[in-house]
């Protein structure tokens, strides 16, 4: 007796991608509603199932579709707008500036429509994404008909749709609750980087990714200075911090993981991480080549990613599929690792484990969800075939065949493609969309050119500084109470220091440029002499200012960067309209106060003579916990007995060009 199919795929060279890497020569598939209901031997199928729709491959290959690991799908949107950068002026004078000026649910929308197009011309079935307003890219994923895990993006920094983390944060699980039992989209929380969050965002994601038993999508240790800095800042390399901040607690899908040892190998498989490989977006930016042969030999889970399109620049996973394989003999010397059909496996059984979603697609088996494609591989470039190996159809899909050879591409038992016509997306109007946006970025970025900002970034080293700053200054005649209270009961001093600084203040005719100090920082040690001199630059962008009673909670755009050429130098290369120069002698403590810390700084401005100041202030990138400083920072001026002649709430530079 037969049983009843919905479609039957025969007279194909089945490669189910299984763990045995079974394959069947004549085989056929049998599929009903969204699932395989069998992959095998051509008789053998057709004997056991019967369908209105008899589909003859006519030889070509059914296998699963492949799986991009980890991409930034909006980012189409931004394809060729800044290449052959070094990797902190790609992110932070270009991506980051045009995306707070132009992402939005539009753009999201449109960047993630052109995506799906090109991946499933290219024969993805699924992908991991992360990027903002994401429930945009679940919605116009889901249209479409592919499969995605999609990560919603928290950050420390404001970000295009939020202003704080605790309102990304609060978006992610808001996105959660509504799309966890979608039958295409496994929504996700992606706390970007152990560099660009907090300790406080790591446990709060990994918390949340657990509760909801959802992946937790995330960038691990991409390039070498990444993990100096982890290991100068937190005294341990990447994956020991995120463990220690309770990462490992999720589901974790970690980009990248160039630079990591053979220990952190270990503890991304003991505690059942995933990995995407992403080989051209690594080596265009020169990130470097992830170990993924030895990763491989300890049983890791590593799928292939491209990345995104701005860093890829494409989304053809043919084309890292190969590059996967062929680099990893490169920077081995074995031309025998990661052969052909491990290199397809990443793409497809491995990738989907990687996604932790293994239980429902990445291979041809009975019960998993019908996502496939076909592959024509009788083209010239891939002519001809050989039959004495079995492992020779791998070589060529791998080493041989295009993306232009995909036929037809079928998810949840959905036909996309057929005969490469696409069947669920009128894109025709996509490409002029598109470019109305590059004309408008392009318009922005010649006008940005002419940016401190842009200045700052592209000579090195730049990073942006917390979000929000809680200051309280006041004007003091005598500093000896302060020094008394400071020595006193009632605070935790856990350390001081004594500068005399030297700053000089750059002006610019367009306010909107904010304020770039160059400030020489001379440590004065215990016996009145200069120990140590550091020379740094501060861009402070202009101040919005929310009120406290008599604090004021700083919400500033600050970025920070070392000064490594001279004063002439820095005058000639940004060009300001005016200098203000000061100098001061300042004592500084940090200490713990009503379980909060804070900077004390005692300073006696020299030039121009004004005086003593007192200065109260904390730094944080939680607007929560700079709502929570402010008011304790009223405390602790209280607690200092400062007899205040003047409240301020301007730096000295403002305090100066004003008088």
């Amino acid at each position: 007796m037969t049983e009843k199919a919905d479609f039957l795929l025969t007279n194909a060279i089945v490669l189910t991608m299984d763990e045995e890497l079974n394959q069947y020569d004549p085989g056929a598939v049998a599929i009903s509603g969204d699932s395989i209901l069998a992959a095998g031997p051509k008789d053998e199928i057709n004997q056991s199932f019967q369908s209105e729709e008899v589909i003859d491959c006519e030889g070509k290959v059914v296998m699963p579709g492949l799986i991009n690991a980890h991409t930034h799908v909006p980012m189409t949107l931004l394809r060729g707008l800044a290449d052959d950068l070094r990797l902190d002026v790609w992110l932070m004078g270009y991506m980051m500036p045009v995306e707070r000026e132009f992402v939005s649910p539009e753009f999201v929308r449109l960047g993630t429509q052109i995506a799906c197009v090109e991946m499933i011309r290219n024969g993805v079935t699924s992908f991991a994404d992360m990027y903002y307003y994401e429930e945009e890219v679940a919605k116009a994923t889901a249209e479409v008909g592919l499969r995605a895990v999609c990560s919603q993006t928290v950050l420390k920094f404001p970000t295009p749709d939020a202003q704080s983390f605790e309102e990304s944060l609060a978006a992610a699980e808001d996105f959660i609750k509504r799309w966890k039992d979608h039958s295409l989209i496994i929504p996700s929380v992606a706390p970007h980087s152990p560099y660009t969050c907090t300790d406080e965002i790591l446990r709060a994601t990994a918390e949340l990714a657990a509760e909801h038993e959802i992946p937790l999508h995330t960038h691990i240790a991409e390039t070498e200075v990444e993990v100096e800095n982890s290991r100068n800042d937190n005294g341990m390399p990447v994956i020991p911090y995120v463990k220690k901040n309770n990462l490992f607690d999720a589901k974790v899908l970690a980009a990248h993981c160039v630079h990591i040892d053979i220990g952190e190998m270990h503890t991304l498989h003991h505690h059942g991480a995933g990995v995407a490989h992403c080989p051209s977006s690594n080596l265009k930016l020169a990130s470097g080549a992830a170990p993924v042969s030895k990763m491989l030999e300890l049983g890791l889970n590593v799928g292939i990613g491209t990345d995104g399109p701005a860093s890829n620049n494409d989304l053809d996973m043919f084309e890292e599929v190969r590059l996967a394989a062929l680099l990893a003999k490169g920077i081995t010397g074995d031309p025998t690792t990661v052969p052909a059909a491990t290199a397809l496996s990443m793409a497809t059984r491995l990738g989907a484990q990687a996604m932790h979603m293994d239980q429902i697609t990445g291979t041809l088996e009975p019960g998993k969800r019908a996502d496939l494609i076909v592959v024509d591989i009788s083209p010239l470039h891939n002519t001809p075939r050989f039959h004495r190996d079995e492992v020779n159809v791998y070589s060529q899909l791998v080493y041989a065949a295009k993306s232009s050879d995909i036929s037809s591409v079928m998810v949840n038992g959905r036909w996309l493609m057929r005969d490469q016509e696409l069947t669920t997306i009128d894109h025709s109007d996509l490409i002029r969309q598109a470019d109305e946006y590059a004309h408008r970025i392009d318009a922005f970025l010649v006008d940005r050119e002419k940016s401190v900002l842009s200045k700052l970034v592209a000579i090195g080293g730049a990073m942006e500084g917390e979000s929000f700053e809680v200051q309280v200054k006041v004007r003091i005649q005598d500093p000896d109470p302060v020094l008394e209270a400071i020595n006193g009961p009632g605070l935790e001093r856990l350390y001081d220091r004594h500068y005399h600084e030297y700053d000089v203040y750059f002006l610019f005719a367009d306010p909107a440029q904010g304020i770039l100090r160059y400030r020489e920082d001379e440590y004065i040690d215990e016996n009145g002499e200069i120990s140590n001199v550091r020379y740094r630059l501060t861009m402070i962008g202009p101040t919005r200012e929310a009120q406290f009673e008599s604090d004021v909670l700083l919400s500033r755009s600050r970025y920070l960067a070392p000064a490594t050429h001279s004063l002439r130098f820095y005058r000639e290369y940004f060009v300001p309209s005016k200098e203000v120069i000061i100098e001061k002698d300042r004592l500084r403590w940090r200490v713990l106060f009503q379980g909060t810390e804070f900077y004390i700084n005692l300073d006696r401005v020299e030039d121009p003579a004004l005086g003593h100041f007192l200065e109260v202030k904390s730094r944080t990138w939680s607007r929560r916990d700079a709502e929570h400083k402010a008011l304790v920072a009223k405390d602790l001026m209280e607690f200092l007995s400062a007899q205040s002649q003047e409240t301020l709430t301007q730096d000295y530079v403002e305090i100066v060009t004003k008088s």
